[in-house]
């Protein structure tokens, strides 16, 4: 039986320095890198989503960044296809796949090889959730997801909509619950061997990174790049449902001063961050790097863990 080709994932919390160490990792090794972001997959949203640009990219092909139109719906199934292909055609050219991001859902269709099967979205059902939201707040809705899938929502935050609709509507569509189709579609085994890293800050300085890098957004132009996709757009963008989006269009509509705007985003990025680090704990194989280190002492305990 040949050996599994390695493929080097590197996670961790928004703001904590994947973008560069994943290039420095790569001019060194010979890699590009496959983006595992569910934000920076939509076009016309760099600034919020902390996109690389070319000139931070020094050369590297990145993959799945700036592909998808913000009005579309991306699921996790159609990521995992894309970036299998993406894995395929860089191991093609004898090169590493370095896998970089921050969203646990798309590392972990990857890793675990999870089967997400795309489920019909009943609209009927969406919308009686959402009337339930409007007439007796989310709170409802979260309890009920306890009660059918206890495991599910150990993950879930308590105002995280939709995640929460999430396990309702595959309990809804497939009568099972998220965490019975996930350990059935566990069973194929791991087609890589994927080497997992992720990176770990001191909560206090993770979050003065937070703050900083929201505040550095604001000077970039996110205000007017979320002017210009509401202008852009038909209809209401989906991806505007996003982490700093959605509060720059509270704050365009007048229901946020400025300062409230820029303080609810800071304290939601923040509690992301929080969330995103329980969810990488999980994974008793991670290999947790400081982000005070040297990048290169870290481009060196990865090079060690590859072995």
């Amino acid at each position: 039986m040949s050996e599994k080709q390695k493929v080097i994932v590197i996670c961790g919390p928004t703001a904590s320095g994947k973008t560069n160490l994943s290039i420095e990792l790569a001019k060194t090794i010979n890699g590009e890198i496959i983006s595992a972001d569910s934000m920076q997959i939509y076009k016309d949203m760099d600034i919020g989503t902390a996109k690389p640009t070319e000139e931070e990219m020094q050369g590297i092909k990145h993959y799945l960044l700036d592909f998808v139109s913000p009005e579309e719906r991306y699921s996790v199934a159609q990521y995992k296809q894309d970036a299998k292909m993406a894995i395929k055609e860089i191991l093609s050219k004898g090169k590493t796949p370095i896998i970089v991001g921050g969203t646990g859902l798309y590392v972990d269709s990857l890793i675990y090889e999870i089967e997400y099967n795309d489920i019909e979205i009943d609209e009927n059902y969406r919308k009686e959730l959402e009337e339930i939201v409007e007439k007796e707040g989310l709170q409802k809705l979260y309890e009920q997801a306890l009660k059918i899938d206890p495991t599910a929502m150990e993950k879930i935050s308590e105002n995280d909509k939709k995640r929460i609709m999430r396990v309702l509507e595959i309990y809804h569509s497939t009568g099972k619950t998220k965490t019975q189709q996930e350990l059935e579609s566990r069973r194929k085994p791991v087609e890589y061997d994927y080497k997992v890293f992720a990176i770990n800050w001191d909560r206090d300085v993770l979050y003065q990174r937070i703050n900083k890098r929201v505040d550095i957004m604001l000077e970039q132009g996110l205000i007017e790049e979320v002017k210009d996709i509401l202008e852009k757009y038909e209809k209401f963008p989906t991806a505007m449902q996003g982490l700093g989006y959605k509060e720059v269009v509270q704050y365009i509509n007048g229901i946020y001063t400025k300062e409230e705007m820029i303080e609810k985003v800071k304290m939601e990025t923040r509690r992301y961050a929080k969330r995103q680090l329980t969810w990488f704990r999980k994974n008793k194989n991670t290999i947790w790097l400081e982000g005070t280190n040297d990048i290169q002492n870290n481009i060196n305990i990865i090079l060690e863990g590859m072995n």
